[in-house]
């Protein structure tokens, strides 16, 4: 058989890399190779986000950058897939010719097929959108065994030409990793059930549904199997998983098994709903040894009349009560959210109250985002729609805001041990191999020889990609790549933290 090769090229969330992960083993199982450099591919797939605007164009850039290599290397075909390709699939083709294919999630299970059928010059038809929420039943409990494709779960039927590695008593595991980090997210639901006025998501992504909890300790394992320290459990609502397996408390039980996975050194759990997270998950995530001091909870704003408006829950006082209850339990809990500005009929006391709940909240990291129309939206239809040049005002003042306390925050963890998993060890990353402080002054001795490194990792309060850094200074070769260093804080740089291993000297 003629030698083929594929690169997945992957935009938006966490969850989609577990979507491409999982396309890549079973390209790789059905005798694709795996590259790279999408110029080096006979196909590049690029599965896409969909979520917001920003997203939306940067996966089309992304496309119209893969059909430029057909001109100019050895790229034959250009695929969408994805969120963007699921939730506008024949409009995207139509729009977009540079792509040579538009496949949705149920095309997922077949992937070789579908390229094969690229390459050949009979490319499927592109997929027609339709919302997934009516492809499962309405009731929870009978959402398991419908036989609806959920990327990133696997494959209920086995298919018997993916060859993975995991134990034979297991459920077979089918992913490739493509990529060399000691962390790496494994899905343990997809979908959701809620009806936030502004999110589009569930009608691409479906109504919930959990995993079950022998197939993500099995993906656990083979995580661990290959290199993996951290794992980022990831899903549209965590705090939601087990219900339709008839358990809302799966989560609480299973972490400790995660945890107690062999090459694991520590767990992550992302996505919560602050209306849904019970006292019993935050014991559990604040005593289990392995599990981080991380709590990612989607607040979104903290006018409770404007969160009701958004078809949400909650306002500053629960809020920040929450928070209580958080670090009354973890102390030096890290804590992230995300909030909207400019949602339609957002008044001056509603903005009064968002900038109020931030400056008690004292939270990590604060990513804010302007609210802008939706397709398909309850939101969309919303009167009282303020102008773009008021949204952008509102946007700017917030994000400053939010800069300066995130900084400040940063800066009071000065002082507190943390525990760094090591991402870069120093070795290959040219002049940054040399330490370089807050101030920039290079670590030698008066003879000229290198005291010390700079690695580069994150505490556990710090989650992957978004949340910053910890830059530690260690002597030359102490530490590799997945280590978890016990670290001090010293100093800050920006949101980064600044530390020396516990024990050293500054």
């Amino acid at each position: 058989m003629e030698s083929r090769s594929v690169a997945l090229v992957t935009l938006g969330c966490a969850r989609n890399e577990v979507d491409s992960e999982e396309l890549a083993g079973r390209l790789a199982g059905a005798g694709w190779t795996l590259v790279d450099d999408a110029a080096d591919a006979d196909v590049a797939v690029i599965n896409t986000c969909g979520f917001v605007e920003q997203a939306k164009k940067d996966s089309i850039d992304a496309l119209l950058e893969a059909n430029d290599l057909k001109e100019h290397g050895r790229t034959r075909a250009v695929v969408a897939v994805g969120c963007l390709a699921e939730r506008y699939g024949e409009q995207l083709a139509a729009q977009l010719p540079e792509a040579d294919a538009v496949l949705g999630f149920d095309t997922y299970a077949d992937m070789s097929a579908q390229l094969s059928a690229v390459l050949g010059g009979h490319a499927p038809a592109s997929h027609t959108p339709s919302d997934r929420r009516r492809l499962l039943p309405i009731s929870p409990v009978d959402r398991q065994g419908a036989g609806v494709a959920q990327p990133g779960h696997g494959d209920i039927r086995r298919p018997d030409d993916v060859d993975v590695a995991s134990p034979a008593s297991s459920p077979r595991v089918i992913r490739a990793r493509l990529d060399g980090r000691p962390w790496a997210p494994l899905k343990i639901a997809s979908g959701c059930d809620r009806r936030c006025a502004f999110c589009a998501i569930p009608s691409f992504r479906g109504a919930f549904v959990s995993r079950r909890p022998a197939d993500v300790l099995a993906e656990a394992r083979w995580l661990g199997q290959h290199d993996v320290r951290e794992i980022f459990l990831v899903s549209e609502n965590s705090t939601s998983y087990g219900k339709d397996l008839g358990d809302l408390r799966l989560l609480d039980t299973m972490l400790p098994e995660l945890t107690a996975v062999e090459g694991i050194s520590r767990v992550r759990v992302s996505y919560l709903q602050p209306a849904e997270i019970r006292p019993d998950l935050l014991d559990v995530m604040t005593s289990t040894p392995g599990v981080v001091p991380y709590f990612d909870i989607s607040f979104q704003h903290a006018s409770g009349p404007l969160l009701r408006r958004m078809r949400r829950f909650g306002d500053k006082d629960s809020f920040l009560q929450l928070l209580s209850d958080v670090r009354s339990r973890s102390p030096y809990a890290g804590i992230r959210s995300n909030v909207i500005v400019g949602f339609p009929g957002e008044t001056d006391e509603d903005l009064e109250q968002l900038e109020d709940f931030l400056v008690q909240a004292n939270l990590d990291v604060v990513g804010v985002f302007g609210y802008s129309d939706e397709d398909g939206t309850e939101a969309e239809t919303y009167d009282g729609k303020l102008p773009d040049a008021e949204v952008a005002a509102r946007l700017e003042h917030f994000r400053t805001l939010a800069e300066q306390l995130n900084e400040q925050r940063a800066t009071d963890r000065v002082g507190e041990t943390v525990e760094v998993l090591v991402e870069s060890d120093g070795t290959a990353d040219g002049d940054d191999a040399e330490f370089w402080g807050p101030h920039e002054v290079s670590e030698r001795g008066t003879s000229g020889e290198l005291r010390g490194v700079q690695v580069r990792g994150r505490a556990g309060q710090q989650g992957p990609d978004v949340d910053g850094e910890t830059i530690l200074t260690v002597e030359p070769g102490s530490v590799a790549v997945g280590d978890v260093v016990v670290a001090r804080v010293t100093g800050t740089v920006g949101i980064d933290l600044v530390a020396q291993p516990a024990g050293s000297t500054a």
